[in-house]
């Protein structure tokens, strides 16, 4: 026998001999031996668990890098790939649809929506792959996105958005306020306005949103006049739009925003109610139901499609019942 049967046969033995403690080992060799020498054996180095994700997730991110995508996109690419490898030791080759489903159904706790967004980064992933030819055949191809439940999105009558505007305390909480209702912003895209961005002849403001697209959004006569205020009140010379208030003056970050928010929300009894994202709802529910076009709603949100669009917005009752009678042919 060769080497590679002699380490077979050795291994067996040692197999059989924890399987059976009181087996004769010597019997048990010469019995195998006698089978394995009318084989040809050969030692295969198993590839398919030297996993080679990590260097394919690098080759990824660059390509994505130098695509434009931004920071926070590459980012959550990251985490959401590095869970994955963590759970997946094989080679990208060998990973198989089986694997991604199995990989899915151990999230426990989870809601649809969020192993839906999970399973997008790996479609993303392992497309990329495909297309480049990294990989012989996308596992993806074949899944489908977890039917996600139907979720009505909070958001504030117009009682509720006046007692928001009523508890502010200082005139930079009344600027968030008017700011992130009037242009339906997400918490990252107000984070990273500049007071540069801001057009004052049509009171507009370019945007940068997810994907690093550019989009321009409107203020309100009301959201001008009360951002005026607070921008002249400032005697610094940060770019950013909204800033700390103590020295150095540098950009607000995205927590900060949120607990002024919160702050303001807590003071008007609506604490368990409103949040960034929560403005933002209000802005879409409001402006559809006062007669807004949802291509219209759906362009300032920055949705691609205008599915999103409705998920972020409810029609009333009211507003139903009027358009039913205002549209109905008898």
């Amino acid at each position: 026998m060769n080497d590679a049967a002699e380490q077979l046969l050795s291994e067996m033995v040692i197999a059989m001999y924890d399987l059976f403690p009181g087996v004769d080992s010597g019997k048990v060799q010469h019995s195998l031996s006698r089978v394995l020498s009318k084989y040809k054996i050969d030692v295969q180095e198993d590839y398919q668990y030297t996993s080679d994700l990590q260097e394919k997730i690098k080759l990824f991110i660059t390509a994505k890098k130098v695509e434009g995508l931004s920071q926070a996109t590459l980012d959550g690419y990251k985490i959401e790939l590095g869970l994955f490898t963590k759970k997946i030791e094989k080679q990208v080759d060998h990973i198989t649809s089986a694997d991604i489903r199995i990989y899915l159904g151990s999230l426990e706790g989870l809601k649809m929506s969020t192993i839906g967004k999970k399973l997008n980064v790996l479609r993303t992933f392992f497309g990329f792959l495909a297309a480049e030819e990294v990989i012989r055949q996308d596992p993806t191809a074949r899944l489908k996105p977890p039917k996600e439940e139907k979720r009505i999105g909070k958001s504030l009558n117009i009682e509720e958005l006046e007692m928001l505007r009523e508890s502010c305390e200082t005139i930079r909480q009344r600027a968030f306020i008017e700011v992130l209702y009037a242009t339906g912003c997400r918490l990252g895209e107000v984070y990273g306005l500049n007071k540069s961005d801001i057009n004052y002849q049509d009171s507009s403001c370019r945007v940068i949103g997810k994907g690093n697209e550019e989009r321009i959004v409107y203020f309100s006569p009301r959201t001008m006049y009360h951002l005026k205020k607070y921008l002249m009140n400032r005697l610094d010379d940060c770019e950013a739009m909204f800033i700390t208030e103590r020295r150095p003056y540098r950009r607000l970050s995205k927590r900060g925003i949120q607990d002024e928010i919160w702050k303001i929300a807590e003071f008007a009894g609506l604490r368990h109610k409103v949040s960034p994202h929560v403005l933002r709802h209000t802005f879409g529910t409001l402006t559809l139901n006062n007669g807004a076009e949802l291509v219209a709603v759906q362009e300032l949100l920055g949705h691609k499609s205008p599915e999103t669009t409705l998920r972020y917005a409810r029609i009333t009752e009211e507003r139903k019942r009027e358009q039913h009678k205002k549209y109905l042919v008898i």
